[in-house]
């Protein structure tokens, strides 16, 4: 298969497009013939070894030391079963999927396999796979963040980053709970945060969020310059800080800040849930969760998706892996192969 490749730490151009071999497909595992994955920030960290103060050493465990674990980035994919394990019952060839790949990356290939009980489920029926693949990575790393607080009717909620792929997913699930959400963003982006939701913009240039008067019942860091030390003043009596982005001080410190303060300090979205995707995938075919694109790519200019990003991207860069058209005919036996050895004696299973 056709895959999107790094073997080393580096600029856009180290990822390059190159023939791997197809994934192994184990009983409890799906096979997914992937249609479009998204250039995130964490693709672009990964990638580049740019990561927040003090965690080289502990990203060295998950994305390599000398050179890439995971030569294949993408954390998140929409696409179509092609095959299932034998021990597999939640999907069969032919259905349309969304997942979310976290850490174990894959993304940025023509296939990719998933377990099942991980973060994966029915793409919306409203939706193509490149509109669906846009609720992932942002969309359930919001959930995952604004379920471990409690937003409501009348809740005032700042979105610092409101404009990329976590901060418009923010807006839009903290809108729908019914809160008031004041968003931090680029003058370029205010028309659009707006219409996902945003009651009021601050243009991060011509003002300081910073030195608000006003008080939040949640704020939303997803930049890295809103440590609790810069932001206590902004909470509300027992309001949380959630940090999407932040240092290694930053996560050692909020359990104390936590205990000794009395206002929540969240560092982690928690385990991917396939619960919270699907949660998102129902907002968006009752049309209560809008996709936000910035720029789509083919696979082929992998490496000016990663340049864009790089530059500075707005929401969600779309990786269009496949049209759903003839794979090449070098690769179809190939394919087929890893299609049997993936139904193992299920051959009713195989998408043919």
């Amino acid at each position: 298969m056709r895959a999107a490749v790094y073997r080393r730490f580096g600029p856009p151009h180290v990822v390059q497009v190159a023939d791997v071999a197809l994934p192994p497909v184990g009983p409890g595992e799906v096979l997914i013939e992937a249609r479009a994955s998204t250039v995130s920030s964490a693709d672009r960290r990964a990638r580049s070894r740019d990561v927040p103060p003090g965690l080289w050493i502990p990203s060295a465990l998950t994305l390599g030391v000398l050179r890439p674990r995971r030569p294949v980035l993408g954390m998140d994919v929409a696409g179509v079963v092609a095959a299932v394990g034998s021990d597999v019952t939640r999907f069969a060839p032919g259905d349309e999927v969304v997942a979310m790949l976290g850490s174990r990356f894959g993304g940025h290939a023509e296939y990719v396999v998933v377990p099942e009980s991980g973060a994966v489920t029915t793409k919306p029926s409203t939706m193509g796979f490149e509109d669906a693949v846009t609720l992932v990575f942002g969309g359930i790393t919001a959930r995952g963040y604004l379920g471990q607080v409690d937003v409501h009717p009348g809740t005032t909620v700042l979105v610092n980053g409101a404009a990329g792929a976590v901060g418009t997913a923010v807006v839009q699930l903290a809108r729908y709970a019914g809160a008031h959400v004041t968003a931090v963003c680029s003058v370029r982006n205010i028309d659009m945060v707006t219409a996902l939701g945003a009651d009021r913009v601050i243009d991060y240039a011509s003002a300081d969020f910073l030195a608000e008067k006003a008080a939040y019942d949640v704020v939303v860091d997803c930049v890295g310059n809103a440590s609790f030390p810069r932001s206590r003043h902004l909470l509300a009596p027992g309001g949380a800080l959630l940090l999407v982005v932040s240092d290694l001080r930053g996560v050692l410190s909020a359990g104390w800040y936590t205990r000794r303060s009395g206002h929540p300090v969240i560092t982690t979205p928690g385990p991917w849930r396939v619960e919270d995707l699907a949660h998102l995938v129902a907002l968006a075919e009752s049309g209560d969760y809008r996709p936000v694109h910035d720029r789509t790519f083919d696979l082929s200019d992998v490496a000016a998706a990663h340049r864009h990003v790089d530059a500075g991207k707005r929401a969600n860069v779309i990786l269009r892996i496949s049209d759903g058209g003839p794979r090449r005919h070098d690769h179809a036996e190939p394919a087929s192969a890893a299609l049997r050895a993936a139904s193992g004696s299920h051959p009713e299973r195989l998408n043919r």
